[in-house]
């Protein structure tokens, strides 16, 4: 039996370790990948410390996965051996439940999640549901396609999805792994960009992204500058604090909306007279299908928004994954392989 190397996670909170596991042959209506790259998401942490229902042991971690397939199991007739495709957050879905006979794929009530329902892609080799593939376009590396999977696909999908239309003003709160893409394509989609991060450290970086105006969070009331600035359409919260959210809803304009998409399990201190004198809304906004991703991949390469990415080989996971956890990445860790 051939073997592949992949990082294993022992229990809740237990270091990074690369082993090396047997190699499977994909069942029916799956496939097996070569890994080429891995993101590492923010929301990595969470699987890692043990924080999801229903989690197996040891964990392989990574949902922001791009390669080309390997191997085809049997029932697959859409894709052939070399295929360059990437695997997200959305890693599959059932196509019985209720969501998924309405076309809502994402809300598939047997979401399979890499890393969750089946080892991720911090390793050489992979396998996945052939309904989770996203092609990529010839344009992006492999390593520049992986973040796109997650990171990518949830900041464009949710802008696209707002009511605000190009010349509104949108903000975007964090300008990190998620918030450095938000800004790229809110500035793309023809947005008057307006970031918003704790201290100036980030003005010139979010400014080089593409941001028509910097906020620095730590130095006034957020929701009063939303407002010297006009006030917003949208805000894309891209942090993982509920009241750095909150904090930006005094700065919408009537009928303006607060998207979520930073995770965290605080609740939002919201009131509902806030919502209800302005019209107001709070979205959750989760990721993407597969056909979302391979969306946001074209945009991305018709637009020329890229993921600021620094590659570390596999072996150097546990130190990718530490420069996430303690925030130095510039803006997305990808492991290759």
């Amino acid at each position: 039996m051939s073997t592949h190397q992949a990082v294993h996670v022992q229990s809740a909170g237990a270091a990074l370790k690369l082993v090396d596991v047997e190699t499977a042959s994909p069942p029916r209506d799956h496939v097996r990948l070569a890994v080429s790259a891995c993101g590492i998401c923010g929301t990595d942490r969470a699987f890692v410390s043990g924080a999801f229902p229903d989690m197996s042991w040891p964990l392989t971690p990574g949902h922001e996965i791009a390669g080309t397939i390997a191997e085809l199991g049997a029932g697959v007739d859409n894709y052939i051996v070399g295929d360059r495709v990437a695997v997200g957050w959305f890693g599959g879905h059932c196509n019985k439940c209720v969501p998924c006979r309405k076309g809502d794929f994402i809300y598939c009530q047997n979401l399979q999640v890499p890393s969750w329902q089946y080892p991720g892609g911090y390793a050489e080799s992979v396998i996945v549901p052939a309904n989770a593939l996203a092609r990529i376009p010839d344009a992006l590396s492999l390593a520049e396609a992986a973040p796109m999977g997650c990171a990518g696909v949830t900041t464009y999908h949710a802008l696209r999805e707002t009511k605000a239309v190009p010349g509104d003003r949108v903000a975007i709160l964090g300008v990190g792994g998620l918030g450095h893409l938000g800004v790229q394509f809110a500035r793309a989609m023809g947005f008057e960009t307006i970031a918003i991060a704790r201290g100036a450290g980030k003005a010139e970086d979010a400014r080089a992204l593409g941001a028509h105006h910097y906020i620095d969070s730590t130095a006034g009331d957020v929701g009063e500058a939303l407002r010297r600035l006009g006030g917003v359409s949208a805000v894309l919260g891209a942090v993982g604090s509920a009241p750095a959210m909150a904090e930006t809803v005094g700065g919408l304009l009537p009928r303006g909306e607060l998207i979520t998409i930073g995770v965290t399990t605080e609740p939002l201190p919201i009131s509902p007279m806030q919502l209800i004198n302005d019209g107001l809304s709070v979205t959750g906004h989760a990721s993407g299908t597969a056909r979302d991703i391979e969306e946001t991949m074209q945009f991305a390469v018709q637009s020329g928004v890229r993921t600021r990415i620094q590659e570390r080989p596999l072996d150097q996971a546990a130190e990718a994954y530490a420069a996430m956890e303690q925030g130095r990445a510039r803006y997305r860790m990808v492991l290759t392989v």
